[in-house]
């Protein structure tokens, strides 16, 4: 079975082997890289790396069996912005964007994968409109923002979806692509960064009209968001979100969860990159692992994965461990 066919499986609920996507940051990479490709050689996926068709990070993803490929898409930023954008009161213009990346390549690049490795292919949208919107004018100008200035908050949150609307339709049109993961940190560790009215009158209609046009191609929808979103679960639901990342285990009850959501929602993540994996030992690391499986994995509906990506704070051994129970299971 290919990971494309695993991970449709899973997001199905059917019962059965579980997918695994176990994600490096750059740094991680170039410090256990070499080792992980050794470990887990690849001669398909060295021969292209030696090539130059892959990246080290997309060949030790590739390397260590992961179910998944996350691929960046061309998209867009802000462009020559000036002070007047931080100042406490928001300016009285929206900001000009500038489009980045290539789409033949990207085209080529997603079709590669799939062709060759049979992966389940995300295109990752780090910064939904909540983020653009905060990076633009800082996160608590931003809240303010949404309580006291909220026609000029809601004008900016309008201008970044319709831009997102023109990228995601262009990106859509690739066969290969699987899912669209949007970022979007919502929560804090304790609860939503925001009420749940706010956000439901903010932000919720503009990822609506995201989702839709995504589910329109066919695609499913991932939505990665940190801390404790449990406050609005639900909506997400309603909003026909397939699978939420990154599920942290010290912000949201994994039982809880399960019991409540596990047959309306995948999930995709849940071993926690805050205590277990830096700060366990490589037998924690084990427990834990198989612990959320058998948990979140019984019925379907489960990825397993790290709660973020990989950092140096986690040691090889650690890493090595995650990696080898994920595969018991898959």
């Amino acid at each position: 079975m290919t990971g494309h066919e695993l991970v449709n499986q899973a997001l199905s609920h059917k019962s059965g082997r579980v997918p695994y996507s176990i994600d490096l940051t750059s740094e991680a990479c170039e410090v256990y890289g070499n080792r992980l490709l050794a470990e887990y050689r690849n001669e398909l996926v060295m021969e292209d790396l030696g090539a130059g068709k892959l990246s080290k990070l997309e060949a030790v993803s590739l390397a260590i069996g992961n179910h998944i490929l996350c691929v960046p898409p061309p998209w867009w930023d802000w462009k020559d912005v000036d002070n007047s954008f931080n100042g406490e009161d928001p300016p009285n213009k929206l900001p000009d964007t500038i489009g980045t990346g290539s789409y033949s390549d990207f085209f080529s690049q997603v079709a590669y994968f799939k062709e060759r490795f049979g992966v389940y292919i995300i295109t990752v949208i780090w910064g939904g409109h909540w983020e653009k919107a905060y990076a633009l004018r800082g996160i608590e100008n931003f809240l303010v923002d949404l309580t006291l200035n909220t026609q000029w908050a809601q004008e900016l949150l309008n201008m970044i979806i319709r831009k997102n609307m023109v990228m995601l339709e262009n990106i859509l049109t690739a066969p290969e692509i699987d899912a669209v993961l949007l970022g979007s940190d919502w929560g804090t560790q304790k609860d939503l960064i925001m009420s749940p009215k706010c956000f439901r009158r903010m932000i919720k209609p503009g990822e609506k009209q995201e989702y839709d046009l995504i589910k329109r191609y066919g695609k499913k929808v991932f939505i990665h968001s940190c801390g404790n979103i449990l406050k609005i679960i639900d909506d997400l639901i309603e909003l026909e979100v397939d699978c939420l990342n990154p599920v942290q285990p010290e912000c949201m009850d994994l039982v809880l969860l399960n019991k409540i959501y596990g047959t309306k929602l995948s999930f995709y993540g849940g071993i926690s990159t805050q205590d277990t994996l830096p700060y366990g030992k490589p037998e924690d690391v084990r427990a834990v692992t198989r612990k959320v499986i058998e948990l979140m994995g019984k019925n379907g509906g489960y990825i397993t994965a790290p709660s973020q990506f990989i950092q140096t704070d986690v040691s090889y051994e650690n890493l090595k461990i995650l990696i080898d129970t994920a595969k018991e299971y898959a």
